[in-house]
C-alpha cells in the first residue's frame, strides 16, 4: 500500500476501490461521497455494490491568507457542528478562536445550501441497519473526512468505513482512529496533492455530481 499508484481518472479509481470493498461482503452498504470530487468515486462504488449513493457534507477550514492550507474541517448543522481542528498548526500560525468560529459558521452555511440543493437526488436511508462507507477521491490531511465520519457516527450506523483510492500515510493513521475499517488502494509516505495521483483530475461541477446521484438512486430529477 506504500507504493505510488497513478489512476487514469476518478472513474477508474472508483472501480478499483469498489473491487476492494466488494471483497468485504458488506451488509446493507450505503455510500456517502464527499462532494464534489468524491461523487464520481462513490458512483462507481455504489454501482458495483448495488448500494444507494448519498453525500456526506463536510468543509475544510483554511488558514488566513492561505485558504488551501487546512487548519480544520467542519460537518453537521449550525446548531450541532462537528469540528475537527489541527491545534498545533493553529497555534503555530497564531490563528484566533474568532477566526475559527467565523470560518466554521461560514462553511456550515455553505453546507446548508448544499443540503438543500442535493435533497431531491438523495436516497432515504435507515442508518441503524446500514454499513456507511464514506468515500472521497483522495485524503490529504484527513480532517474533512474525519469531520464527515464523526457526523455519520452520531447517526449510529451498524458499521462505519472510510474508503479512498489514495491517502497520505499520516491521514490514513488518523482515519484508523475514526472508522471501524479503512480501505485504501495506496497510502504513500510522499504525498504532495491528491491531483498528483491522477492523470486526469478535472473539476467536478455541482451539476455533474447531482446527475450522478440522480442516476444512482433512480431519481427522475432534472439537474
Amino acid at each position: 500500500m506504500r507504493r505510488r499508484v497513478i489512476f487514469a481518472d476518478r472513474a477508474e479509481a472508483g472501480r478499483l476501490l469498489a473491487a476492494r470493498l466488494q471483497d468485504l461482503k458488506l451488509e446493507a452498504p450505503v455510500v456517502f461521497a464527499l462532494p464534489r470530487g468524491g461523487v464520481p468515486i462513490g458512483a462507481e462504488v455504489a454501482r458495483v455494490l448495488a448500494a444507494p449513493l448519498d453525500v456526506a457534507f463536510a468543509r475544510k477550514i483554511g488558514a488566513p491568507q492561505q485558504p488551501e492550507l487546512a487548519v480544520g474541517a467542519v460537518s453537521g448543522a449550525p446548531g450541532a457542528p462537528e469540528l475537527v481542528l489541527n491545534s498545533a498548526l493553529i497555534a503555530a500560525l497564531d490563528i484566533s478562536e474568532e477566526f475559527i468560529a467565523q470560518s466554521a459558521a461560514r462553511e456550515l452555511a455553505t453546507i446548508e445550501r448544499q443540503r438543500a440543493q442535493y435533497r431531491p437526488v438523495r436516497p432515504v436511508i435507515d442508518m441503524a441497519s446500514s454499513t456507511a462507507i464514506v468515500v472521497d477521491d483522495g485524503v490529504a490531511t484527513g480532517m474533512t473526512t474525519t469531520a464527515a465520519l464523526r457526523h455519520l457516527r452520531a447517526r449510529q450506523p451498524r458499521r462505519l468505513i472510510a474508503a479512498a483510492p489514495v491517502a497520505a500515510a499520516e491521514a490514513a493513521a488518523l482515519l484508523q482512529t475514526e472508522a471501524d475499517e479503512v480501505v485504501l488502494i495506496s497510502a504513500p509516505r510522499r504525498f504532495g496533492s491528491v491531483g498528483g495521483f491522477y492523470r486526469s483530475f478535472t473539476q467536478v461541477s455541482e451539476e455533474e455530481a447531482m446527475a450522478l446521484l440522480s442516476t444512482a438512486n433512480g431519481k427522475d430529477v432534472t439537474v
